[in-house]
């Protein structure tokens, strides 16, 4: 049995097309909804600055900072070392400045990761 090709544009020529002038209007009024605010607000507790352990500090910083920036600085950090487990990307791997955060451990969850690294913060 041969294999037959269909071109690009037979696929293309079942689905409905949306005008660009439609889809930009959508767009816009959910712009002018948030815009408006829904009420919602950040949340402080976040935003304020906890002390990391001195553990947690050779890698971030020992100044204190918001979690959110503790968070993706932790992140940048087993990035940029390749620490994150290549198979399975949840899992990520320790080195000699993350051990005593990890517990001794060799390897954690990236879910895990968080609340260990919740026991380094004041």
């Amino acid at each position: 049995m041969a294999k037959t090709k269909t071109s690009k544009s037979t696929k293309a020529a079942g689905k409905p097309r949306i005008a660009k002038s439609e889809g930009a209007s959508k767009a816009g009024s959910a712009r002018k909804v948030a815009a408006k605010g829904t009420g919602r607000k950040p949340n402080a507790a976040f935003m304020r600055p906890v002390q990391p352990s001195d553990a947690l500090a050779e890698v971030v910083a020992d100044k204190p900072l918001p979690r959110t920036e503790l968070t993706k600085k932790l992140w940048a950090y087993i990035k940029k070392n390749g620490l994150q487990d290549q198979k399975n990307k949840r899992m990520i791997k320790a080195d000699d400045r993350l051990k005593p955060i990890f517990g001794g451990r060799n390897q954690v969850n990236m879910f895990e990761m968080t609340k260990l690294v919740n026991k380094h913060v004041k």
